[in-house]
């Protein structure tokens, strides 16, 4: 039972992107109700013989990270909307900012589909109610604490880029921001810029950001761009099946991206045309003005963009111990082998849009029998 002063819900869903959306949809389908509804409501049953549940979202808006994304991403780069369940896409203008297209998409999902979202809502901790391995746990937010049997998260990367340390960082006087903060190529025109990262990002913004701007790319590894089409039904299983094994085994999850490679896609086409696609080895140090070439030659520039990714934003959920010595979490499916109390969606192999939509609907299958509601 609930403490004085906290709010119930049988499921707490974190995050409504991509994959906290599907999970949501599938909680209303198995027959789960809005928590926001209160139990004294006429037609209401009590918590006991009602499953509820109920979506926190940190973002202010509908859209995910989605909402976040530079102005350039247009819908045709990235390859049109990914349906939600039971909700067809909408035909849009390939040239529409995805910035705008997906998040006008996911918000008529949660009209349609009548889902307890709350926003801006900032879960801080998760922890145990008490020392009971089947017992409750608490999502404490920055709105109030939430009282509940089991947790979905969904909260993506997008809050948890990588930064790189590096030798003088901190001295460099111009500017220095990640993909994530990247608005738009204008705010370099003219200047010279170091791009830093050897994924899909860092080669759509250098190709951007060159039209209008000098640019040095570096990467650690040299790039590897795939000569032949990507076929999701052979390549993409197998890395599926790959980043499957790796978290069944307890390793950290790699990226689905990184192990994707890169493709001749029209923006690395045009980049390479341009003779911008030309990568630099990884400088050794950053220098008030510039960096310091592996060659031991100085290089100017203005600004540093570092392009070098996310990992999963799971800082809220640390209490509960969920990483092993390697950094991993061992998973069967969705569910956390050492807290089944706790779902990952968006996470792993469920890290692309498809996946997390697949993920969504696995976690309530699980989640539903681990609850010992019929399926």
């Amino acid at each position: 039972m609930a403490a004085r002063g906290m709010q119930e819900a049988t499921v707490v869903v974190i995050g409504a992107g991509q994959a906290g959306l599907s999970a949501g949809y599938h909680l209303a389908r198995r027959g789960f109700h809005s928590a926001l509804i209160p139990a004294s409501a006429p037609g209401a049953a009590s918590p006991a013989h009602r499953p509820s549940f109920v979506m926190l979202d940190a973002n202010p808006a509908p859209g995910g990270a989605w909402q976040h994304r530079w102005e350039s991403l247009h819908m045709a780069t990235v390859n049109g909307i990914f349906g939600l369940p039971g909700f067809p896409t909408p035909d849009v203008d390939p040239e529409e900012p995805s910035r705008e297209a997906v998040p006008t998409y996911f918000e008529a999902f949660e009209e349609r589909n009548r889902l307890p979202i709350l926003r801006p809502v900032r879960v801080e901790v998760v922890g145990r109610a008490d020392d009971d391995p089947e017992g409750d746990l608490v999502v404490e937010t920055d709105a109030g604490r939430w009282w509940t049997r089991a947790v979905i998260n969904a909260t993506g990367t997008w809050n948890n880029p990588v930064l790189p340390g590096y030798p003088g960082k901190n001295v460099f006087t111009g500017r220095q921001l990640h993909t994530r903060d990247y608005v738009s190529a204008a705010e370099f025109a003219g200047q010279r810029v170091a791009i830093v990262g050897g994924g899909i990002s860092a080669v759509q913004q250098l190709e951007e950001i060159s039209r209008s701007a000098t640019t040095f790319w570096y990467t650690r590894r040299e790039p590897v761009f795939r000569d032949g089409p990507f076929r999701p039904e052979v390549e993409g299983r197998q890395i599926i099946a790959s980043i499957t094994a790796a978290i069944e085994a307890g390793a950290p999850p790699g990226s689905i991206v990184a192990n994707t490679g890169l493709t001749w896609s029209p923006y690395a086409i045009a980049a390479r045309d341009r003779g911008a696609l030309v990568r630099r080895p990884m400088f050794t140090a950053i220098e008030p003005h510039g960096v310091r070439e592996a060659d031991g030659s100085f290089t100017p520039v203005d600004a540093i963009l570092w392009a070098t990714g996310f990992r999963p934003d799971l800082a809220h959920l640390e209490p509960l111990h969920l990483k092993n010595d390697r950094g991993g979490i061992e998973m069967r499916g969705t569910q956390v082998l050492a807290e089944p109390r706790v779902h990952l969606i968006g996470y792993g192999p469920s890290q692309s849009t498809v996946g997390a939509n697949r993920a969504g609907r696995d976690a309530i299958r699980r989640l539903t029998r681990w609850l010992g509601m019929s399926n």
